[in-house]
């Protein structure tokens, strides 16, 4: 019996003789028996064989079969819904088969039926088919120098955007689908995708970031690497608002699972860099806040605390710093050697410890801003070892011991430190004043005196010059000279935004936290950084009518003059006696403008900058007779 149904079997099997002389038959009914016949004996892994049905068949045959199945061909009307099926499933099939070969795959045949597929892949609820339907038009895209663009411009990114999220997860069609996103940004132009589909490529991201958090495969890091691609372009900022929108979709989620598993187990080092680069973008788009929450998917268990994301990406930034910052020192003293250094490596690897460095700065703001809740009664997410421990190793980032003070890593360095300085519990004091004066030397690549330094560091000296011992290590730093040094660059370069008033203004209150306590430790104002103050600060409140900017530099002045006398200020070369015209206007303006001007809002705040005036004036106006001159007083 078994033998006689072995026989039946064998006998039953078409040769390939007799299916190709059906597929060069003279009717449409025996090519689609040959066809039928290809798909229920043949290998659609066997090349010759799917070689020589291609050659067979002609391309005209299954281009009318593909318009009959989708109801657009001539007969189609007269055709019931089961067959034409038939005829759609049996077509892609062959379609499919013909793309698995790459000679096939790169003809002009092939590229024209991209659109076809696309347009008829909306209407389908078949699996199979949509798989078939990726597969080809994935191994065409890819191997047509023309394959994206017709992608593209066939509507393909709708068609991923709007079937994405409907796949199995891990499925071969979700790998297909995440391969033909990789291909497309990589090829096509990235201001055209991301400016003309940011809706569609916001959803691509949701479904990715889904693959991201639930897969422990190789899929899931090519997940990753896709949405560190796809999150890192310059120009997503359009993406990122889209994903802003999503609130009720879960990628936020999603991602935050996916960053965990990656950094909490043992993988290369470029996955948990991508990881990084993927949490920094996550932070950008929904903040800080991002970093503590759950760490579970919604049907899974999890012992980990709210706080493991935060601890994990904190701890790996802090290792990736001290990693990235030895590579780029070898890489600087190996392009001292070579007049041909490898820039792309360089850049890419300062771009990766710029990652590292904001997320440990978007650690610290966030810690600062659960610290100044004072309404919340929740355990610290972070004890102080760990912060003291994250510190520490920064200290080893920034080259003491070695002495650099040039370069743009160094620069991120003292960024991060000084603003968790600024932040610091009194624990760290030591820290300040181990770091202080190497911080404000550290020039950036491109700049040839210390300024963005010192910026950084700005809120850190505002907050030391709060008290006495802050003040002595701000004098014996040499942050006197190098804070004066500074505002008078930013007074003198015509930026009036925001943030450059507000960096001004922060700058001119640490120089009067500075100035009231200097009698407590013997300090002299009698040096020309002083006098390019006084300058300065009246060419900058020359054109200006904000009350409290007067004041802020009035009280200044005042507490300058306080130091000197109107003949030793003359003394020196750069000062003149236009000069001592000018600031005494400015003093005038600042005694008589309070009188006449209450000052609503701000009241308290100036009246104590003009008590400081008026009180140094009465002290000092005997010394300045020009001056008590023109204030008449």
């Amino acid at each position: 019996m078994e033998q006689q149904s072995s026989t039946s079997s064998v006998q039953a099997s078409p040769s390939l003789e007799d299916v190709m002389r059906l597929l060069k038959g003279n009717t449409d009914s025996q090519r689609l028996a040959g066809l039928l016949l290809v798909t229920k004996f043949f290998d659609k892994n066997d090349k010759p064989t799917i070689l020589a049905v291609y050659n067979a068949v002609g391309s005209t045959f299954l281009h009318r079969l593909l318009l009959t199945g989708m109801g657009k061909g001539g007969g189609g009307a007269n055709i019931d819904n089961a067959d034409r099926h038939a005829y759609l499933q049996l077509s892609v099939t062959i379609l499919a088969s013909f793309a698995r070969l790459p000679e096939l795959a790169a003809t002009h045949e092939m590229l024209s039926k991209i659109p076809l597929v696309l347009e008829l892949m909306p209407n389908q609820s078949n699996l199979s088919l949509t798989e078939q339907c990726f597969e080809f038009l994935f191994l065409v895209t890819t191997a047509q120098e023309d394959g994206a663009m017709t992608f593209y411009r066939s509507g393909g990114m709708n068609v991923l955007a709007s079937q994405m999220h409907a796949f199995p997860d891990g499925s071969h069609v979700m790998e297909l689908t995440m391969k033909l996103v990789q291909f497309i940004i990589s090829k096509l132009p990235a201001e055209n995708v991301y400016l003309e589909h940011p809706v569609e490529l916001s959803k691509m991201v949701s479904a990715i970031a889904r693959q991201f958090a639930r897969l422990h495969n190789a899929l899931k890091f090519e997940a990753l690497h896709l949405l560190s691609a796809l999150l890192s372009s310059s120009y997503s900022g359009v993406l990122c608002s889209e994903l802003q929108s999503l609130i009720s979709d879960d990628w936020a989620v999603n991602l935050r699972i996916g960053v965990v598993d990656v950094l909490q187990n043992r993988v290369g080092p470029a996955e948990k860099l991508h990881a990084l680069v993927v949490a920094q973008h996550a932070i950008s788009i929904v903040g800080e806040d991002w970093l503590i929450g759950p760490t579970n998917l919604p049907d899974g268990h999890s012992s980990f605390p709210a706080e493991r994301c935060i601890l994990l990406v904190l701890e790996s930034s802090r290792v990736e710093i001290a990693v990235l910052v030895n590579e780029l020192a070898y890489l600087k003293y190996e392009a001292s050697k070579n007049s041909h250094p490898d820039s792309e490596t360089f850049l890419g690897t300062l771009r990766n410890l710029g990652v590292a460095f904001s997320l440990v700065e978007r650690i610290i703001k966030l810690i600062s801003k659960l610290g100044e809740n004072e309404e919340s009664n929740k355990a610290p997410i972070i004890n102080d070892s760990t912060l003291i421990k994250m510190i520490g190793g920064l200290n080893e980032t920034i080259g003491v011991d070695h002495g650099d003070r040039k370069g743009d890593d160094l620069l991120a360095s003292v960024r991060v430190v000084g603003s968790y300085l600024a932040e610091a519990p009194p624990a760290c004091n030591e820290k300040v004043k181990e770091l202080l004066g190497y911080m404000l030397s550290v020039e950036g690549d491109e700049e040839s005196s210390p300024f963005q330094s010192i910026s950084f560091v700005l809120p850190l000296l505002c907050q030391i010059t709060m008290d006495n011992d802050g003040c002595k290590l701000f004098a014996s730093a040499g942050a006197f000279g190098a804070v004066v040094g500074f505002l008078i660059s930013l007074i003198d370069s015509s930026d009036s935004s925001v943030d450059n008033i507000g960096t001004i203004t922060l700058a001119c209150d640490t120089i009067l936290n500075f100035l009231l306590k200097r009698d407590q430790f013997r300090f002299t104002l009698e040096n020309p950084c002083s006098v390019k103050l006084l300058q300065a600060l009246v060419r900058w409140t020359a054109s200006k009518s904000d009350l409290s900017m007067i004041m802020m530099a009035s009280c200044i002045c005042s507490l300058i003059l306080d130091s000197t006398s109107e003949e030793a200020l003359l003394r020196y070369p750069e000062f003149n006696a236009d000069d001592l015209v000018a600031l005494s206007l400015l003093m005038k303006r600042s005694l008589v403008t309070h009188g006449q001007d209450m000052m609503s809002g701000d009241e308290n705040s100036e009246a104590d900058l003009h008590e400081i005036v008026t009180s140094g004036y009465d002290s000092w106006a005997v010394r300045f007779p020009h001056i008590k001159q023109v204030v008449g007083r």
